[in-house]
């Protein structure tokens, strides 16, 4: 909307208001003509008398009051005009809009709703900008690979070393693209979840041990070890994508020659899992917004991840009724989860 079709919107408004004000005085002159009329007929008062002077200030209390209204309409419109302005702003796209009226703690009360819609705003769009990218570039660069290795493999020169090399990297960034497709699919389906489905009783600590097998070849290549020994725990839900994406988190950003310690604990009717690695840790930045979608705090894309996996745990866990606690520092990385046990 551009600024000749705001100041319109704007006249049309105090327009509207002094037609609002001129009808109330309008009504008003009538009851008043009525009331003398009827007072004439009964003999009260003259009418001759009195309705050359009583016409006169009517026209001049409708002429006047319709000039004033017209002109004090704009302070009581001021705050719908300072909103249709920060609104417009918003629609092209300007999230930096913001409203500061004064008043009634109801217009403060509108002020902090309008503030934080424009916040909560500028957020979406920062985390849409960050999906783009990302997602671009973990696409494209396994992509990039495997039809470059491809094309290599059509030379009738190459060793049968090197061959087997480039297979093992274009199957390597195969699974890497279906890893990523497969998060996107279970992150879909979570978030339009209101409940949790396929719940089973499970034995965590034996969960756990399996996920560290399943994963062994990954801790092994770093040279890691794993501190794992808890008592049996049952419970009640579906969380092994959890515990798989938190251990599989921890493994990737551990140093080598270093170790990771999970324990499993049961306080009361809830089961409490912790994951610490010994890391870099992370900024306080990234610890705010590590479990927003397709958020990656190595911006350099070194390591291997999309994003994603962080926010399927979270939601996992809200789904449960549990919560995920995460703190950081040079010395590592500890996440804390809580879930009912279920039963």
């Amino acid at each position: 909307m551009n600024k000749r079709s705001r100041r319109f919107r704007r006249f049309q408004m105090a327009l509207l208001f002094a037609f609002m004000v001129f009808i109330i005085m309008t009504v008003t002159m009538f009851i008043i003509f009525g009331g003398t009329f009827m007072l004439s007929r009964f003999g009260i008062i003259s009418l001759y008398r009195t309705k050359t002077p009583f016409y006169m200030f009517a026209l001049v209390s409708i002429i006047v009051g319709t000039v004033i209204a017209m002109i004090f309409s704009r302070f009581p419109l001021s705050p719908l005009r300072e909103i249709i302005a920060a609104t417009d702003r918003l629609a092209v796209g300007d999230f930096n809009a913001r409203i500061n009226l004064k008043g009634a703690d109801e217009l403060q009360n509108l002020n902090s709703s309008f503030n934080h819609m424009a916040k909560e705003l500028g957020s979406l769009e920062m985390l849409r900008t960050d999906f783009v990218n990302n997602f671009s570039h973990e696409f494209k660069t396994p992509i990039v690979s495997i039809r470059g290795f491809a094309k290599v493999l059509k030379y009738d020169d190459l060793s049968g070393e090197e061959r087997n090399e480039y297979l093992d990297i274009i199957i390597n960034e195969s699974e890497r693209l279906s890893e990523l497709a497969t998060n996107i699919l279970n992150l879909s389906k979570i978030e339009n979840q209101a409940i949790i489905t396929n719940k089973a009783l499970y034995n965590g600590s034996e969960q756990i041990r399996r996920i560290i097998a399943l994963l062994q070849n990954r801790w092994m290549e770093k040279n890691i070890e794993i501190h794992f020994d808890c008592d049996e725990i049952e419970f009640y839900g579906n969380v092994e994508l959890v515990w798989t994406n938190l251990i599989d988190n921890a493994i990737k950003f551990s140093p080598e020659n270093s170790s990771i310690d999970i324990n499993i604990i049961k306080k009361s009717d809830n089961i409490v899992v912790t994951v610490i690695d010994r890391g870099r840790g992370m900024n306080a930045e990234t610890i705010t917004r590590i479990f927003d979608k397709f958020y990656q705090g190595d911006t350099s894309h070194s390591s291997k991840g999309n994003g994603i996996g962080l926010t399927l745990v979270k939601k996992i866990v809200e789904l449960h009724e549990g919560y995920i606690n995460v703190t950081s520092n040079d010395a590592g990385t500890t996440f804390e989860v809580m879930i009912p046990r279920g039963y």
